[in-house]
């Protein structure tokens, strides 16, 4: 070690014996009585670390018990809801499913007929005897929807 390290370590050693020394000296009470006003101070200390900790713990209770009520309101309106949009969402599948099914049906009738007047036109010209067709066109009609009334005054 250095001199000044050595120096540093001596001093530090002989300057907390000094104040050891001094502190006895000058004290006003004993030890035990030091110790016992020391070890009061910390369970009063300890004591309104409790007090506060269980206070505001009652306070975050009080607070949570408020909310609950209008949070369980809210999840009990989003549950409806959520089970509403289910409920319809099971009507709409259906529905459409069922839709689905009649207009399948109906373009499965739709082409067996027209299937059916085209073998039944080319069994009329091939009697005949005419030259088959050089093409076929086929057009879809709507059919009209009726007028509606008018009854302005």
């Amino acid at each position: 070690m250095s001199k000044k390290t050595t120096g540093f370590i001596l001093g530090s050693i002989v300057g907390a014996a000094a104040g050891v020394v001094a502190g006895i000296l000058v004290a006003p009470r004993s030890g035990a009585e030091s110790r016992a006003m020391a070890a009061d101070a910390m369970n009063d200390a300890w004591d309104s670390a409790v007090d506060t900790y269980e206070r505001a713990g009652q306070a975050v209770e009080e607070q949570v018990a408020g909310v609950r009520p209008s949070v369980d309101a809210k999840t009990d309106e989003l549950r409806a809801k959520v089970d509403a949009a289910r409920e319809r969402m099971d009507q709409l599948r259906d529905s459409l499913s069922d839709v689905v099914a009649q207009t399948s049906a109906q373009v499965s009738d739709a082409v067996s007929e027209v299937t059916d007047k085209v073998v039944s036109m080319a069994d009329a010209a091939a009697e005949q005897g005419s030259a088959p067709a050089e093409a076929v066109h086929v057009e879809v009609v709507e059919p009209e929807a009726e007028p509606e009334s008018e009854t302005e005054a």
